[in-house]
């Protein structure tokens, strides 16, 4: 009878088969057409986890589950291969790279593993790859990238020793900023800033994008209920003097902290 997840994963390849026979919208898409749309539901899911709205996170996965199973239903009708290829492929890699589960491999830390998957990745593409960076997709929004590559320089072993020799990289950079020796290489000096930062974050084990997000939410709960309370004097938010909005975001301070 299989398991309950054989049950579930079955009865949606069913439906997308359904769906690619018999309704016209459906039939219509290409991977190209569905391409705008799954980085869309990649985002909301992304805003689910941010606020950690577990029944949305579900409603999102399935989102994307569908998009994965789509793909590999065109894939399998252009015969270039089908959802069991995919799902084969990514099992076959992850015991690849995981020596220190399914063979006598001993890597205690985290830090250890990661270093180890970039050096088998490597290994195994060969006289393939041009470069360590290839990985790296070029769509990739700039503060994710940045982690990235850092990531994959840090695991051929091009990287700063620790935290402190970061921080003191990104203290330099923003003396730099301050005085740009040309004001022109000022959007330079901001972007040097900000690649030093995200490295100062990934040595101490923070994911900067999320970080941002965070401030970005915190910044938005606070400002909104400043303007709540304006609302609540019959003020609006145009006009509103500085020294105004300085005692509105004590209050919303501690509403927000």
């Amino acid at each position: 009878m299989g398991t309950k997840e054989e049950k579930s994963f079955q009865r949606l390849l069913d439906i997308m088969d359904d769906l690619r026979e018999k309704c016209p919208w459906d039939r219509e898409q290409t991977i190209h057409t569905l391409r705008k749309l799954t980085i869309e539901e990649t985002y909301e899911l992304v805003d689910a986890i941010d606020s950690s709205d577990w029944d949305q996170i579900k409603g999102e996965l399935g989102d994307l589950f569908l998009h994965l199973v789509f793909y590999s239903k065109i894939a399998a009708e252009k015969s270039h291969f089908d959802v069991s290829d995919v799902l084969n492929e990514i099992s076959d890699k992850l015991i690849r790279r995981h020596p220190h589960i399914y063979s006598d491999l001993d890597l205690k830390s985290s830090k250890k593993v990661k270093e180890n998957w970039e050096a088998i990745k490597l290994k195994e593409k060969g006289s393939k790859i041009k470069s360590v960076l290839e990985g790296v997709p070029d769509s990739l929004p700039s503060m994710v990238k940045a982690f990235r590559i850092q990531e994959k320089v840090q695991g051929v072993g091009f990287d700063w020793p620790d935290s402190e020799s970061v921080w003191k990289k990104f203290e330099e950079e923003v003396k730099e900023l301050r005085n740009p020796d040309d004001p022109e290489n000022e959007l330079i000096e901001l972007g040097d800033v900000l690649f030093s930062l995200i490295n100062y974050a990934k040595h101490r084990g923070l994911d900067p994008e999320q970080a941002l997000a965070l401030s970005n939410l915190k910044f938005k709960n606070r400002f909104q209920s400043m303007e709540g309370f304006l609302k609540t004097q019959n003020k609006s938010p145009i006009g509103t003097s500085l020294s105004d909005w300085n005692i509105l975001w004590e209050k919303a301070k501690k509403i927000y902290p």
